[in-house]
């Protein structure tokens, strides 16, 4: 096995008491269709505001135009995901300096008015605009339309077995936490349990709930 395949750390823990719907061959492939066609469609569709994007950050602020993010998915496998760049070039460097202000109890950084942030990015933020690039994860399958939100490595390797959990099944763009309250939820364990929730209950019918209150979510602009 390549070393880019390689486990970040032991395998994810198989949640209790899943949804029997996880190992229902047809409800799984249905599911990876619908990513498929789904995400294929929006990055054609979107073409056009994804140069529009590109151009804006790149004008806004020195550094790349999209951010690699290297994070964590199904069964503590690391892959490489791809965001609009919202913050400053040097953020990676500046997170240190910032980590006494995380409002996010556990190994996850979470801080609401991110110096880091620059004035396109928050606007992009807001609208969760920086986040369409994922799309593209989703397509190659790393990702799903709806999952778990995948952590960094960084944040991983300092998941307990409890956490580890959320990576049971692939990793998705949105999820329960961002449909219920996530500028309000401080507790990296209460994130945990709505993404366990979202396992143990999965159907595709719930994966549709959260997409339409999702595209809500974004239409007002609720992202931080």
């Amino acid at each position: 096995m390549p070393p880019m395949c390689k486990p970040v750390q032991a395998e994810t823990s198989v949640v209790q008491h899943r949804s029997p719907n996880w190992d229902d061959p047809f409800l799984v492939g249905c599911k990876r269709v619908f990513d498929v066609a789904v995400s294929a469609s929006l990055l054609l569709m979107l073409a056009p505001l994804f140069v529009v994007l590109a151009a804006l950050v790149k004008l806004t602020s020195r550094g790349t135009v999209f951010y690699r993010w290297q994070v964590v998915g199904q069964s503590g496998l690391p892959f490489t995901g791809y965001k609009f760049r919202s913050m400053y070039s040097n953020a990676d460097e500046l997170k240190a300096q910032l980590e006494s202000s995380n409002e996010m109890s556990g190994p996850v950084f979470k801080l609401t008015n991110d110096p880091r942030v620059t004035r396109a990015g928050a606007w992009m933020r807001r609208y969760s605009l920086d986040e369409l690039p994922q799309l593209y994860s989703v397509l190659k399958g790393d990702m799903s339309l709806v999952g778990p939100r995948p952590p960094l490595k960084s944040e991983y390797a300092h998941f307990n077995e409890y956490q580890k959990q959320k990576l049971a099944v692939k990793p998705g763009i949105s999820c329960l936490w961002q449909v219920n309250g996530r500028n309000d939820v401080k507790n990296f364990d209460e994130w945990v349990k709505l993404d366990l929730d979202y396992i143990r209950t999965w159907t595709p019918m719930l994966d549709i709930k959260i997409l339409v209150k999702t595209a809500g979510e974004v239409l007002v602009g609720s992202g931080k």
